[in-house]
């Protein structure tokens, strides 16, 4: 049975013969973009869970471009990451994804919203906001100035 990316899990965990509870939600939240940018490749989730107090990550990508681009958002969130993290994602091809036609989204502003918050909600990365301010240009002048309103092409 296949799990969902999003779903939280709690684990007992023994140490030094003491059971502690082991909340996933602080590991979560610090890779939620490496979580994210699965989500957004397709990557079929196999396994989510707390072992020896590392994030345990295992799925199925579409490619092994996929992959790469998988450790480099895990490298981006902590270079450091073998201290939290152990992460197996293996692929299907080594071809490259198929070009498909680009698929415009629209996203309307909302309060509180900057590009870079979008970036992350689209993309699973907040530096690629110069992509939507970009594709934007007819409408924004500035990256730092966006409206509540304002419909933005996400490319």
């Amino acid at each position: 049975m296949q799990k969902r990316i999003d779903e939280v899990l709690q684990l007992s965990i023994p140490k030094g013969g003491i059971m502690m509870d082991v909340n996933l939600d602080q590991l979560k939240l610090k890779y939620q973009s490496v979580l994210n940018v699965m989500n957004t490749l397709g990557v079929q989730l196999q396994n989510l869970h707390v072992q020896d107090n590392k994030l345990v990550i295992r799925g199925q990508a579409k490619t092994k471009d996929d992959v790469n681009k998988i450790w480099n958002q895990i490298k981006m969130v902590d270079v450091n990451y073998k201290q939290d993290l152990m992460a197996e994602i293996t692929f299907l091809t080594d071809a490259p994804a198929p070009k498909a036609a680009p698929t415009q989204r629209i996203h309307k502003v909302v309060a509180g919203d900057t590009l870079s918050k979008i970036a992350l909600k689209y993309y699973g990365n907040g530096n690629d906001y110069m992509k939507i301010f970009e594709a934007n240009k007819d409408k924004l002048k500035d990256p730092d100035k966006i409206f509540p309103g304002q419909e933005l092409i996400i490319p």
